[in-house]
């Protein structure tokens, strides 16, 4: 507990400490002592005698991976104690209200949860993209797919970091890491999913100001933004649609913004998921993100950040997954001893493990090419297109190791079971991230 109250009084001094510097103090002001068994390795090495998923205890442990280091681990231990004691008992009353509360959004802010990999430049916490990788991971090993926090923090905050302007990033960042801005992003429309080149919002000109036109559906963080970005088609003229497309920072309360009803999805029950209108909604000059005409090149840039996190949250929630079916196979008795002793049950579980530490090993991979900025899109494409279906292939079958128990929703299967199924339609469909790695095979070399 004094760990956390340590870091909730720190809100104002997360803005000005690097990553490094804070788990540093935290343990320091804790009296925890960082292991020594391992040196503390430079920037891009790795821990030579840390053990690899598939040689651990469990398939969650705490200091395992030779892509991380002891600061990710201390790091690692009060993210996963905020989930455990901030999200977990609370997650079935946002189930029903189908969102989270704006009080937890504001903790998460105290704790430096938010824009973790965001410079201390433009407000962020100023920690690497291994210590966001830490809270993608946590959040799908506590089973609680409410929170927002990964769009939020990894692909809604890029995209002013990276294109907006200094009085933009200046406004909104820091707001944004306290928890007190929720961000969204608003690409999909009823008739333009996977493809953004179909895209039909409109934005016109009229003198220095935008007028914008348009709907948008299936919107993480949709009900409870405060700012969203939208995307949409700024000149019809253009050979090709790509060329014709850009940003907007649109904000609660702008005449002719308005947030239709949340959907009721079979899943991510906890996530507000909204349809969003835009009806001649008056922007002005400076809320265009970047130039003009430029928003499909900055979307492509990101968006391979967003399938990035979306398989590495798919392989974490397989390790969350194998952990619960172990647990439960361990107690369940049937014929007279326990579910662990039947001899198919052990050969499907030795199965899973297989595959999803091959799956592990690949995402680290990715993990660090991507914090080298030498992660490519094909590659993205495979990490996400293979470990969505993983996820959903351990999901079936860790279900149906719960027998009837695993079909009720009291159980973390159940609710792993239905969340799972998302994973290969958000963030560009499978069948898309097929035809981006098909192209790099058949392209001329």
């Amino acid at each position: 507990m004094y760990l956390q109250k340590f870091l909730g009084s720190c809100r104002g001094a997360l803005r000005r400490l690097t990553l490094k510097s804070l788990v540093q103090q935290t343990a320091a002001a804790a009296g925890v002592g960082v292991r020594q068994q391992h040196s503390q390795p430079q920037h891009g090495e790795a821990h030579s005698s840390r053990p690899e998923t598939a040689s651990a205890k469990t398939l969650m442990d705490i200091g395992t991976r030779k892509i991380f280091a002891e600061e990710h681990d201390l790091f690692r231990q009060n993210v996963r104690r905020f989930f455990q004691e901030e999200v977990v008992p609370y997650h079935a009353e946002w189930e029903k209200a189908g969102q989270v509360s704006r009080e937890l959004w504001q903790k998460a802010g105290d704790q430096g949860l938010l824009g973790v990999n965001i410079s201390t430049e433009h407000g962020g916490v100023g920690g690497d993209l291994l210590s966001s990788a830490v809270v993608w991971e946590e959040q799908m090993y506590s089973n609680c797919s409410g929170p927002g926090f990964s769009l939020h923090s990894d692909i809604v905050m890029p995209y002013i970091s990276n294109y907006g302007s200094t009085a933009q990033i200046q406004r909104f960042i820091p707001q944004m890491a306290a928890g007190k801005c929720i961000g969204a992003i608003a690409m999909t429309e009823p008739g333009a999913g996977s493809d953004l080149q179909g895209v039909k919002t409109y934005a016109k000109r009229d003198g220095s100001d935008w007028i914008l036109n348009g709907s948008k559906v299936f919107i993480t963080n949709g009900w409870m933004c405060d700012l969203v970005i939208v995307v949409a088609v700024t000149n019809r003229d253009t050979k090709s649609a790509a060329h014709g497309i850009s940003l907007f920072l649109v904000e609660e309360g702008m005449k002719g913004f308005n947030k239709g009803r949340k959907l009721e999805k079979i899943g991510l029950k906890a996530q507000d998921t909204a349809e969003l209108f835009f009806e001649d909604v008056r922007l002005p000059g400076d809320a265009l993100l970047g130039e003009a005409n430029r928003g499909f090149y900055y979307l492509m840039n990101e968006l391979l950040q967003e399938r990035l996190l979306i398989a590495d949250m798919a392989i974490a929630s397989c390790e969350f997954m194998f952990e619960e079916t172990r647990k439960y196979i361990r107690e369940r008795k049937a014929f007279g001893r326990t579910v662990s002793h039947l001899q198919t049950v052990q050969h499907k579980m030795a199965e899973l493990k297989t595959e999803i530490c091959i799956g592990r090993v690949f995402l680290d991979n990715c993990l660090q090419l991507h914090a080298h900025k030498q992660l490519d899109s094909s590659m993205v494409s495979m990490a996400k297109y293979w470990a969505s279906e993983l996820q959903n292939k351990v999901a079936t079958q860790c279900l149906q190791l719960h027998g009837g128990w695993g079909y009720m929703w009291e159980f973390p299967i159940a609710k792993a079971f239905v969340d799972s199924r998302v994973q290969p339609i958000y963030g560009g469909t499978n069948e898309i991230m097929k035809e981006l790695i098909a192209r790099s095979i058949v392209s001329k070399i």
